[in-house]
Order: structure tokens, then C-alpha cells, then sequence
């Protein structure tokens, strides 16, 4: 039978309360498929991961891993399928970067264990390029799905480098993915990377895409993978437009829905605007929802599998259920004498044998490269990311000792998203180093005169508490007065405007990341070809054992 229903938008509030159990956001949209019969409820899930980060294996304390995800998959496939429904499985991006294990081997193993998952289409990542695009394009082989962005083009073309949407048909029900990308990728990647490849703004490049999706497609329902984050009330700071502010400048009605990433977090809402600040594994979680269209992010590494269910009736979309599932994921859990316990928060998932079989090879493979001693640690260096990008940190004291060291600098500046892990008292393994330094930057350095380098400091410590491109700095003592800086010390000296410094940084940063300074064009620039892990690596080996409390760092930075 044959219909046509106008399009409307509307939102059943049950009680008044904002819950998982009464988010009932119904979208109406013109079908064109004349398989769909009237009166007749057709029911969808769209499953998500974001966040990856070569993930592919569960970790020590056996949480997680593509294995485990897996089982989940293949039972809520097979729940949905008895049923009638059909299922979508997306994941929000940045597959690479973070374990040594996946990095060795370009990933190879998290698309090859995706593959067996089951993943339909991924939004490109920002770290995505941390490969040059010829090793994306082999990553592009492996993978048995898209890699989808709209936003992303061969400069001054209007070639896209990726594939914009994908069209999906979940019986009869005309579903359009398409993918977006941080255009702050410029400046997180290594320009390297990105040469010829330039990353538009996404609300236009949304707003275009998804007008010929209309023209040409006419989907039942629009789903954009996104890499963009969800940042709360659209509060971004200095961090480029996230998935909130998309969905509030788009045309309410034309997005169903947001599957995100890049911020990390799992989107579950206290009360519109307001992220639950603590999510408990396995407790309800509300989806954001703006202008009419869920956003949905689920954590990170693949901690959880996002389940959204809705029921397609007359034309109208509506979100029946959502929930992360937590993978396997752990608690501490007092005994009640001084000692603890690990628990599931939720139960235990088996892993699926067959795929877990599969991938060992390639977790061997990378074990083998990485396990060798390079040194001890006494302490911990904090590596985390809530600290790292909101404060200087005794791990970013001791980065920064080792790359001075190597390059005979007087001072070393580098940035907190540069620091990507932790390390806790006990040996040091090549390993555990590339936890924390994933990204295979060269250490660099560069020479500036006084007055040179104090313009240069007041663009690095420009950049916000919370974002990634927030400044270490070591051998530097100043006093901050609103964006002037005063009483530059170098090496406790005060700083001489006509001398000539050494700066020991990264090569991303020399290059413009993060939007520092460009200075790989100085006449001074020097590229170690040192990786910055093996400069760590080095310092281990020479100056073991590190004790954490000698790289504290004292309060070099005084604000008036």
C-alpha cells in the first residue's frame, strides 16, 4: 500500500521525568518505498562503539576487546532478528592510536576483528591521520565497511577523499548514514599527514549533504557518524563545533540522529543540557537530545556497545529503548581487611573463541616487540587525560627532561593531548612508554631569540585548561597577568631578549599542531629523527630508577 505523510516532529514526555524509560522522540517522514504497509510497526536497532583506539584486545584485567564485543553483537543480532527487525552497527571513529600492540601494525588487527563484528560504517577520525592517507587507504582494504566523511576533500577541490554517506535498507525503511570529521584535524594531526587534505567546516557540509540526501535518496530516516564530540549545552571552548551545536543549527526534523565520538565520554543525560557527571557502568542512560535529534556517544575503547531501539509505524520513528552495555568492565570492591576485590558491574561476557583465536596471532606478534625491560619506576608519573590537559603534571616533567637531554635544549614546551597514558610503580617496558607517546612524533628543536620565545609562550599558554593543546613547559618560570607574561626565567635565570634559546619540542607542534607557532621553517630547526618514545625509552635505560617525586613540578607558572 502506497502513503504519503507530512513530516512532524514531536517528544512524549511521561510524568515529566527525563529517563531511558520514557524517551519517546517521534519523527514523521515521506516514504517512497512501496514495500512498507500501512499500520504495520517495523523495528530497527542501530548498535555503536566510538573512540577505538586499537582496543582490539581485551586489557589486563580482561575488560573489553573486540572478542567480548562480539558475543554481545551476535546475541542482540540474533534477538532483533527473531523478531523481525534489522540492525546497524557504526562506529563514531579513530579506530588508531593507544595500544603499542594495534600501533605496531597500523591497526591492522581492530579492522580485520571488526570485519568479524559485524560494523557497517565508521565516521574518518582525527586520529585517523595519524597515518599518512596511503596507509589509510590499505586500512581502507582491510576494512569490509565504509569510512565515511563529508567534510573532508583534496584541497582547493571539491573531490571528497572519503565516501560522504552510505544508504542502508532495514526492510524497506530507507536509513542515510553520513559521516563527519573534526575540522579541528588540521591542527591535531601531524601536517604530515595531511598534506593535499583539507577538512571544511561541518555544519555547511552537513546542511548540503543532507539536502541532496533528500533530493536524491528521500531516506526514511538520516543518521550522521560523527567525530566531532559532545560537549555539554554546546559549551566547546576552544575546541571546533561538536555534535550539540550541529543539531541545534540544522533545520529541526532533519536529523533523526547523532552516533558520536571524539570527546570521549558516554552521553548520558541527568536532565536536558546536564551529562550525569559519574556514569555507573550498567546503570539507565538518557541520550542527549537537541532540535529534535538523539545524540548518542558510548564512552570510549570499546567499554560499552550503544543499543538504540526504535519502531517504524505509518512513517513515524520512535526510540523504544536505549542502553550502553558494558564489556566486561570491572570494580573495585572492598573485602572489609585492608584488601579488594575485582567485580563485574554488570556480569561476565564471554568471548567469542573463534575470533579471539584469530587475533591472538597478531597480540603475539606485538608482544613480542614491546616486552623487552627499559627500566624501573618508583611512583606513578600521571598520564591522564583530566589531569594532563588541566595542569602541568610530573610525567610531562619527565617527557620533557628526556627530549632537553637528548637535544641539549634549554628549555622544553610540548602539549597535554600529547600525553596519552599513565605509568605506575614498577618495571618499565618499551611498551608501557608507547602507552603513554603513541603518536611516533620526532623530537625536534629550534632556536629563538628571547623576545622571540616570549611571543612564542603567550600562543602556547593561549590554549585552554581542557584542551588538548594546553602547554608543559620545563626550564621556564613566569608570571601570568591576563595574556601578557612577565618575569620569564629560563634555567632560574631571567630571560635575556637578545640571547639566543634552544627549544626541544615534537615535531607535530613544530609544524603548527595544536596551533602553536610554526617553526619547522626556521633556519634553526633541527628534526632528530628520534621518535619521541625511544628519547624516553633512553632516558629510562640511562636514569633508572626514576623516582616519580623527583619531577614534580613547582609552581613555575604564577598568575596576577
Amino acid at each position: 500500500m502506497h502513503y504519503q505523510l507530512n513530516k512532524k516532529l514531536s517528544l512524549l514526555v511521561c510524568m515529566g521525568l527525563f529517563s531511558a524509560s520514557c524517551m519517546t522522540a517521534v519523527s514523521t517522514k515521506s516514504s517512497s518505498v512501496p514495500t512498507l504497509e500501512k499500520d504495520k510497526s517495523y523495528q530497527f536497532t542501530i548498535l555503536h562503539t566510538n573512540d577505538h583506539h586499537g582496543r582490539f584486545w581485551q586489557n589486563d584485567i580482561g575488560e573489553y576487546g573486540l572478542a567480548a564485543q562480539k558475543t554481545v553483537v551476535d546475541e542482540i543480532r540474533k534477538e532483533v532478528t527473531a523478531k523481525g527487525g534489522k540492525l546497524l552497527l557504526l562506529s563514531g571513529g579513530d579506530i588508531n592510536t593507544g595500544v603499542p600492540e594495534s600501533d605496531v601494525q597500523q591497526a591492522k588487527p581492530d579492522f580485520i576483528g571488526m570485519n568479524a563484528v559485524g560494523y557497517d560504517a565508521m565516521a574518518v577520525g582525527n586520529h585517523e591521520f595519524d597515518h599518512p592517507l596511503t596507509i589509510i587507504r590499505e586500512q581502507q582494504k582491510w576494512a569490509k565497511f565504509p569510512f565515511l566523511s563529508a567534510n573532508t576533500y583534496f584541497k582547493g577541490t571539491d573531490k571528497r577523499v572519503f565516501d560522504a554517506y552510505k544508504m542502508f535498507y532495514l526492510n524497506g525503511i530507507k536509513v542515510a548514514v553520513f559521516g563527519l570529521t573534526t575540522d579541528d584535524t588540521i591542527f591535531l594531526a601531524s601536517p604530515k599527514n595531511t598534506e593535499g587534505v583539507e577538512f571544511r567546516q561541518t555544519l555547511p557540509e552537513a546542511q548540503k549533504i543532507i539536502k541532496q540526501l533528500k533530493y536524491n535518496e528521500h531516506p526514511d530516516m538520516i543518521i550522521a557518524v560523527t567525530h566531532m564530540g559532545h560537549y555539554e549545552n554546546g559549551k566547546h571552548g576552544s575546541m571546533a563545533l561538536g555534535d550539540v551545536e550541529l543539531a541545534r543549527n540544522l533545520q529541526t526534523g532533519d536529523l533523526d540522529m547523532i552516533v558520536g565520538g571524539h570527546s570521549q565520554n558516554p552521553v548520558c543525560m541527568a536532565s536536558p543540557n546536564k551529562r550525569i557527571t559519574e556514569y555507573v557502568p550498567g546503570t539507565p542512560c538518557a541520550p542527549d537530545q537537541q532540535n529534535g535529534t538523539w545524540i548518542v556517544q558510548a564512552h570510549e575503547w570499546g567499554k560499552y556497545v550503544g543499543r538504540a531501539d526504535f519502531v517504524f509505524l505509518n512513517g513515524k520513528i520512535t526510540l523504544k529503548n536505549y542502553q550502553l552495555i558494558p564489556i566486561n568492565l570491572k570494580k573495585e570492591v572492598d573485602n572489609g581487611n585492608s584488601t579488594k576485590r575485582l567485580e563485574y558491574y554488570t556480569q561476565e561476557i564471554p568471548r567469542d573463541k573463534s575470533l579471539l583465536e584469530n587475533l591472538r596471532p597478531y597480540q603475539e606478534l606485538g608482544k613480542q616487540q614491546l616486552l623487552v625491560k627499559s627500566g624501573e619506576l618508583k611512583g606513578r608519573l600521571e598520564g591522564n587525560r583530566d589531569v594532563v590537559r588541566y595542569q602541568q603534571s610530573n610525567m610531562g616533567q619527565l617527557l620533557l627532561s628526556a627530549f632537553v637531554e637528548k637535544t641539549n635544549a634549554d628549555v622544553g614546551i610540548m602539549s597535554g593531548g600529547m600525553i596519552r597514558d599513565s605509568l605506575i610503580e614498577g618495571n618499565i617496558t618499551y611498551r608501557d612508554i608507547l602507552k603513554v607517546e603513541p603518536f611516533g612524533n620526532s623530537v625536534v628543536y629550534f632556536e629563538l631569540t628571547g623576545s622571540e620565545l616570549i611571543d612564542y609562550l603567550k600562543v602556547a599558554l593561549s590554549k585552554k585548561q581542557g584542551s588538548g593543546g594546553y602547554a608543559h613547559l620545563k626550564n621556564i618560570d613566569l608570571t601570568r597577568n591576563g595574556n601578557n607574561i612577565e618575569d620569564v626565567k629560563i634555567n632560574d635565570q631571567p630571560i635575556n631578549l637578545q640571547k639566543n634559546y634552544r627549544i626541544a619540542t615534537l615535531d607535530f607542534l613544530a609544524a603548527g599542531g595544536d596551533g602553536y607557532p610554526i617553526t619547522n621553517t626556521s633556519s634553526t630547526y633541527v628534526d632528530t629523527g628520534y621518535r619521541d618514545a625511544d628519547v624516553v625509552k633512553q632516558y629510562f635505560e640511562t636514569h633508572s630508577p626514576i623516582t616519580a617525586s623527583d619531577y614534580e613540578p613547582k609552581q613555575f607558572i604564577i598568575e596576577k
